[in-house]
């Protein structure tokens, strides 16, 4: 019988990642790989891709060594060289650059590679919510330097999936339903939940990770003001008033708080935000709005990076990858039927 708690030390991601260029400023892995998802047993976990995101100050300098460490990795983009990598990598899709289905270590890897700057404001305004969206929910740090503004933005943005999803749940919630809101944040308009992801993943990702998910939602939950959390009975209150709702739509992040504004006034006539906002939170369609907002985010974001990734994976690796996706959500959907 396996031993979970050696499972999940984190001691072969870490060598993992201890074959690439290590000027990295956050490196975490993710993804049904890492964290045990409902339905799937063990064995299939360890067949499961293991997915990474690194941040990383000088992309540029990044790929020069990477190019010269790890070449295979790189789909045809590796003979425009490093310069050309990283404006791909900055300028279309999500600003994140992945290299798909390489071997290491024994396993099938997935790596991710974002600039510090674009990562930290992804984070605080949700400019795309790519990668903020994937850092809602549990991941395994692996480097994480002592950055104080990276270190703010990454719990910036927890508190943000709090306030977002407090905005679109009920008075009166049980924990897992607060978590299940904020597991499907990013996937919320993803075209890839209609072709291509197992229906049941937000699910999947929840009910088995609920202790991870607590670890990183507590100590907010506790101090924000705007909720009553009983973690003995697994409930909370959350203030539904106008006042309340006004308040959590003031927090948002920025480019979330302008697409409820785009929503509400298309035609821009009335350009305080403030104004706009405080409409919104009076507003019974008010959950509503705020899920439009998200989804319009995450539409455009996963659609270009979706784009983008057929150029950096190269075309069979693109076929593969999408091959396995449309045979996991095939084998959901026949699980969930039977």
């Amino acid at each position: 019988m396996s031993l979970p708690a050696l499972q999940n030390s984190g001691v072969l991601y870490r060598r993992i990642v201890s074959q690439f260029p290590q000027d990295i400023s956050l490196a975490f892995a993710y993804g049904s790989g890492v964290f045990k998802q409902s339905g799937t047993t063990q064995g299939q976990m360890g067949k499961n891709m293991v997915d990474f995101v690194f941040a990383v100050d000088d992309p540029v300098t990044w790929h020069t060594m990477n190019l010269l460490q790890n070449r295979k990795h790189y789909s045809f983009l590796k003979y425009l060289g490093p310069n050309q990598i990283s404006s791909i990598q900055n300028d279309h899709g999500a600003g994140i650059y992945y290299n798909t289905l390489v071997p290491s270590n024994g396993k099938i890897i997935k790596y991710g590679v974002i600039s510090t700057d674009s990562l930290i404001d992804d984070l605080l305004h949700w400019k795309t919510m790519y990668v903020a969206g994937r850092l809602h929910k549990p991941v395994k740090i692996l480097i994480q330097n002592e950055d104080g503004k990276l270190r703010t933005a990454l719990v910036g943005n927890l508190k943000s999936a709090v306030t977002a999803s407090f905005l679109m749940l009920p008075e009166s919630i049980s924990e897992e339903e607060l978590y299940h809101q904020i597991a499907g944040l990013s996937y919320s308009g993803d075209f890839r939940m209609v072709i291509g992801e197992d229906k049941s993943k937000v699910s999947n990702i929840v009910k088995d990770n609920l202790a991870h998910f607590r670890i990183l939602y507590s100590n907010i939950l506790q101090e924000c003001p705007q909720v009553v959390y009983k973690p003995q009975q697994g409930k909370l209150e959350v203030d539904k008033s106008p006042e309340g709702q006004f308040t959590q739509l003031m927090a948002l992040p920025r480019t979330l708080q302008q697409r409820i504004t785009l929503l509400v006034d298309p035609q821009g006539k009335n350009r305080d935000v403030e104004e706009i906002l405080l409409q919104v939170a009076q507003d019974p369609d008010c959950a509503t709005v705020v899920q439009q907002g998200i989804s319009s985010i995450v539409k455009s974001s996963s659609l270009t990076q979706s784009a983008k990734g057929i150029a950096t994976a190269g075309l069979m690796k693109t076929v593969s990858y999408s091959a396995k996706k449309l045979w996991k959500m095939w084998k959901g959907g026949k699980t969930k039927s039977s």
